[in-house]
């Protein structure tokens, strides 16, 4: 088994202002030749946007980007016909293959919106964009990991072009189980959105990242009330 740690307090961080924002790994004026990306997970962005701030219009191509909001609201509109707001208690996911352009702002006039940006590099180009957003009100679960993500579109959650799972834990403190890659050949990043957890015997706080690879299963323990993301994905 191979790890890496990611402290929350050795993120890149940049506050605009409008946007104060962390990365994980490099992005933007953020560059650490050893934190470029964790296999194909290239993007990891802690973003908090003030009250009816927000990205203009932008483009993106050949990536596939998920968007998970902690706090608040955010519209989105793009140049495929989708405007909405997406909310705390969903996620949404592009496909951008053959380019898209889109603006995402926080609808709230009063109060900043938190989420979390994660961009997956494909395993297919120039494929044709897709969008979906989607409640994790049906599926989540208390004390269990819970698929928000994977690469068929018939499966529980939204899905991308890649071979990767997502999972979310809502987990009490006491809480012990075990993550069981779908591929032996892939990895997996732990990101400890609130709480305390122990992952293959490291113990992350909020905001901690742990990239885990080489591995067919890892233990889990939360030392308290914790929320944790878990995203299995290719290495190459």
């Amino acid at each position: 088994m191979k790890t890496i740690l990611h402290k929350s307090e050795t993120r890149g961080h940049a506050n605009h202002g409008w946007l104060d924002t962390h990365h994980t790994f490099s992005f933007a004026n953020y560059y650490n030749p050893e934190r470029v990306h964790f296999g194909t997970l290239r993007v990891l962005n802690d973003d908090r946007v003030a009250a009816g701030e927000g990205f203009g219009t932008h483009p993106h191509d050949n990536m596939e980007i998920v968007s998970i909001p902690l706090f608040g609201d955010l519209e989105h509109k793009d140049n495929m016909g989708n405007h909405g707001v997406i909310s705390t208690g969903e996620i949404q996911v592009m496909s951008a293959g053959t380019g898209i352009f889109h603006s995402e702002f926080n609808k709230n006039k009063d109060k900043e919106t938190q989420f979390l940006q994660i961009w997956i590099l494909p395993n297919k180009k120039n494929v044709t964009p897709h969008y979906d957003q989607i409640s994790l009100a049906d599926i989540e679960k208390p004390d269990e990991l819970y698929q928000i993500l994977s690469p068929n579109p018939n499966d529980q959650g939204v899905w991308i072009h890649q071979n990767a799972w997502f999972y979310l834990g809502d987990l009490s403190e006491g809480w012990e189980g075990k993550y069981e890659l779908k591929d032996k050949k892939n990895g997996v990043y732990f990101f400890v959105i609130e709480g305390n957890v122990t992952v293959a015997g490291q113990k992350l706080n909020r905001r901690d990242g742990l990239g885990v690879n080489e591995t067919e299963s890892i233990e889990i323990a939360a030392e308290s009330l914790t929320k944790l993301l878990v995203m299995e994905i290719p290495m190459q």
